[in-house]
């Protein structure tokens, strides 16, 4: 009798969880009509030239993350959750890509940077270069580089940028700009001997000399660009921020200096410095450490930068219709088995696109969210609708006879073992930010995951990106919409009018959103 109580007591508590419209048939029949007709309206497909591209990279968003902080966004406004729609849940294409590199089940940033920027895939680790360049083998490089959407863009007469928020030579930006058989040369102070010899360049240097021209860059990593032991700036007494640099060279200094004569370059470290600047006088920014300072997770301090500082840079500049947005570390908070910080970072980059979609006009900007990769990062145990969703599964291991959190990793650094046994999560704090899940396999770092991720498009040409792609396809739908790149057959003068070279942020804007 106590077992039936429970049994009908816990269906009580599940019914009382279902709204009320949902319980009426014609509430879902009406919803699908709606979506039906709106899918109806897409047969009139949007041809026009992109004037405009931007691209959200979400470093490690799978779709478990994307489901995830669906429901995260819907509870922190109050709702279930499930029922929430994150911003681009609501573009109208959405398509698969397949991110494997050419070496690699389980791909790298790198590979698939190579990917998605540069249209070719590549082995894992390398940035910029080929499937024919072998990862830390210098001498292979040499005539294995490929260029990214960023210098077709450029060669375009288009304006360009890049936004992260973690380091500017992180291997998902720097495959813009580098060709690199290793994506851990940041500075020349982190390269072997032999690559040094052999000519090749460090990744930072290549920021400022490959594509002197782009317009703005803003992210972190300038001790890439001071030599060694110069201090830092901000954290002047912190030995790991200062220079690594060996060639004594000042790269910032450089950057100023590649400047056109008449040209005004700015560079700024923190967020006063950006607000004070007149951006309607400034030709190139560079800025660095501005969303959040590296290697910190403050959400109050991202949504100062986010909501402040990046919306006023770019609606501000004159002849812009592109905005500007961060992203945050969702590919750094699922390798420390730190769900929470992920999937806030995952709704925060949502709410970046939505401020985009607010600023652009479908007619003349193609915007488009993808990742790069997936994660090992899952959610599950029959938890009821509204479940907290970094709370208990409403059930007991029927092994072990302890409790579990929705959300598990397959491996990571969450796995423990208290007293010969998994560790009892109701003894700890699971939904504190940094609380790291539990894992199936124990690893100091939980690592990505081998399935496909999503790619989210609207504006013209959005169309083009559908079913299932490789992912190095992404960059050449792009560059087709907007004219640029080598498939310019479809163009004419007439419906793709040629951008004047000195009309100021007007083209393509990578966001690389990093995580």
């Amino acid at each position: 009798m106590k077992a039936l109580f429970v049994l009908l007591l816990a269906q009580l508590c599940l019914a009382s969880l279902v709204p009320e419209r949902e319980k009426d048939p014609e509430y879902w029949r009406r919803q699908a009509q709606e979506t039906l007709q709106n899918a109806l309206r897409l047969q009139r497909l949007n041809r026009n030239v992109a004037k405009n591209l931007i691209l959200f990279l979400g470093d490690g968003m799978g779709v478990s993350t994307v489901t995830a902080a669906r429901i995260l966004k819907g509870q922190l406004q109050h709702g279930q959750g499930e029922e929430s729609l994150l911003e681009m849940d609501k573009f109208p294409f959405v398509a698969l890509a397949k991110t494997y590199n050419t070496n690699a089940q389980v791909p790298d940033s790198a590979g698939t940077a190579t990917a998605y920027l540069c249209g070719v895939k590549a082995n894992e680790g390398t940035l910029g270069v080929s499937a024919g360049v072998t990862r830390d083998r210098c001498n292979t490089t040499k005539g294995q580089e490929v260029t990214s959407i960023l210098r077709w863009a450029k060669e375009a007469g288009k304006a360009v940028g890049i936004v992260t928020t973690t380091r500017v030579t992180h291997a998902t930006p720097s495959a813009a700009y580098a060709h690199s058989a290793n994506r851990d040369w940041y500075s020349d102070g982190e390269m072997p001997p032999d690559a040094l010899e052999g000519g090749c360049k460090d990744i930072a240097r290549q920021l400022v000399e490959n594509i002197p021209e782009i317009e703005v860059i803003l992210g972190g990593g300038r001790k890439y660009m001071y030599s060694k032991n110069v201090s830092d700036v901000e954290y002047p007494h912190e030995e790991k921020h200062r220079g690594t640099r060996l060639d004594g060279r000042n790269l910032i200094q450089a950057w100023k200096e590649a400047k056109p004569h008449g040209k005004v370059a700015e560079y700024v470290w923190h967020r006063r410095g950006l607000l004070a600047l007149n951006l309607s006088r400034v030709d190139f920014l560079l800025g660095d450490e501005i969303p959040i300072p590296s290697g910190m997770w403050n959400p109050a301090e991202q949504e100062e930068g986010r909501a402040g500082i990046l919306p006023r840079l770019l609606s501000n500049l004159p002849g812009s219709s592109v905005p500007s947005s961060t992203g945050g570390r969702i590919d750094h908070g699922h390798h420390e088995g730190k769900a929470k910080q992920a999937l806030h970072e995952a709704v925060e980059l949502d709410r970046a696109i939505g401020m985009a979609t607010r600023l652009t006009s479908t007619q003349d900007t193609l915007s488009v969210v993808t990742a790069d990769h997936s994660h090992v990062f899952t959610f599950g145990g029959y938890t009821p609708r509204g479940n907290p969703i970094f709370g208990l599964a409403p059930m007991q291991s029927d092994v072990d006879r302890k409790p579990f959190t929705s959300i598990l990793y397959g491996n990571g650094p969450g796995y423990k073992i208290v007293a010969g046994e998994r560790e009892n999560v109701s003894a700890v704090d699971f939904a504190h930010a940094d609380y790291q899940a539990q894992s199936a396999v124990p690893l100091r770092q939980e690592t990505h995951g081998g399935e496909d991720v999503a790619v989210f498009a609207r504006g013209p040409m959005a169309h083009l990106l559908h079913g299932v792609h490789e992912q190095n396809y992404i960059p050449h739908a792009m560059a087709y919409a907007a004219c640029i790149g080598s498939n310019r057959g479809h163009c004419n003068a007439a419906a793709c009018p040629a951008t004047p070279l000195l009309l100021p942020f007007l083209g393509l804007l990578l966001l690389l959103l990093l995580c």
